[in-house]
């Protein structure tokens, strides 16, 4: 990848963005800081949603209310009823996505914490590259999106590694930390299956149905894990309740819109560097919020995270243009 390419997209990026069919940049910033700023945040309401709520319990109250609003809204407005192979197709990446992906991170933040949290999940990326280079029909992957895998699993190991090996540095739970990582690679297969599955032509409705799909799958998984045994209404607070109200409005429906429009109005390239922000707006909010430690591994774990998603994901793009344009 050389610095000229990079420096030739990013100028052509920003041209369509000033160009006169494109939305309003006023428009297009405001979308991108609640991308960026509340999908950042959704990690530090959940450890607020968890505090008294059952974990799996809250993701599919949040999910079930959340799509079951946007189906109705969406079907009102003439949106087709999506036919049985569409449902398949809505539950299976609902659940890959919702129950695999969020149902793991809702779980573990019950020990890890949130930014935590947000730097494992936000290898997501890497996960994507990795197993589409298994793939015999895939892309692999360039040199520096090698280079970038590498870091960023060498990142996880700075994060989850030194206080379990020698005793030192910032003890992050080991299991909690294993499930926000199978979690990433849930997440990584379910985006990756929902490119090529039967899924309705209106995006939103898509969303709507995976949400109901995946907030079904995480009631089971609350109901098989004993949680209904364990709820009782009287110990709920007002503080976890909003957490979950903050969820639902503001992480489910004005950032997951916000985000969707980004797709259709503005270039691809930037609408992903969402996975480089968020993770710094979750650990930063935890810290200024939450009291959560900010320490130099942390710092440095989250360099390398961060750094190795942006230079992976830019990398492969700048692959794939230079194979297009020979």
């Amino acid at each position: 990848m050389q610095a000229a390419q990079v420096h030739s997209q990013l100028r052509r990026w920003l041209s369509l963005l000033r160009s006169p069919n494109a939305a309003s940049r006023l428009h297009v910033g405001a979308a991108f800081a609640a991308v960026y700023l509340i999908w950042g945040s959704t990690y530090l309401a959940i450890r607020i949603a968890i505090e008294t709520l059952p974990p799996f319990l809250m993701a599919a109250t949040r999910f079930l209310i959340a799509g079951g609003i946007l189906y109705l809204i969406r079907r009102s407005r003439g949106d087709a009823a999506p036919s049985r192979s569409e449902w398949t197709s809505a539950i299976i990446v609902g659940v890959l996505l919702l129950v695999g992906g969020n149902g793991g991170v809702v779980w573990a933040e019950q020990w890890v914490a949130s930014g935590v949290a947000a730097l494992l999940v936000g290898t997501v990326p890497l996960w994507m590259v990795l197993i589409e280079s298994l793939n015999p029909t895939g892309r692999r992957p360039s040199p520096w999106a090698i280079l970038g895998i590498i870091v960023g699993f060498v990142g996880i190991a700075v994060l989850i590694g030194p206080s379990q090996i020698v005793g030192h540095g910032e003890k992050v739970d080991l299991i909690g930390a294993l499930v926000l990582i199978l979690a990433a690679l849930s997440w990584a297969v379910g985006s990756l299956h929902s490119r090529h599955a039967a899924l309705p032509s209106s995006p939103l409705l898509g969303t709507a149905m995976e949400m109901l799909g995946g907030g079904a799958g995480l009631l089971l998984l609350s109901f098989f894990s004993g949680e209904f045994s364990r709820f009782n209404l009287a110990h709920i607070s007002a503080r976890s309740l909003a957490g979950m109200v903050y969820l639902i409005i503001f992480g489910s429906w004005v950032g997951l819109t916000c985000y969707t429009w980004l797709l259709r109005v503005a270039p691809t390239p930037f609408v992903f560097t969402y996975a480089y922000v968020n993770p710094v707006v979750a650990v930063l909010l935890g810290h200024l919020l939450a009291s959560e430690p900010l320490t130099l591994q942390i710092g440095l774990a989250a360099t390398m995270v961060v750094g190795s998603v942006a230079l992976t994901t830019i990398s492969q793009r700048a692959s794939t243009r230079s194979k297009r344009q020979k």
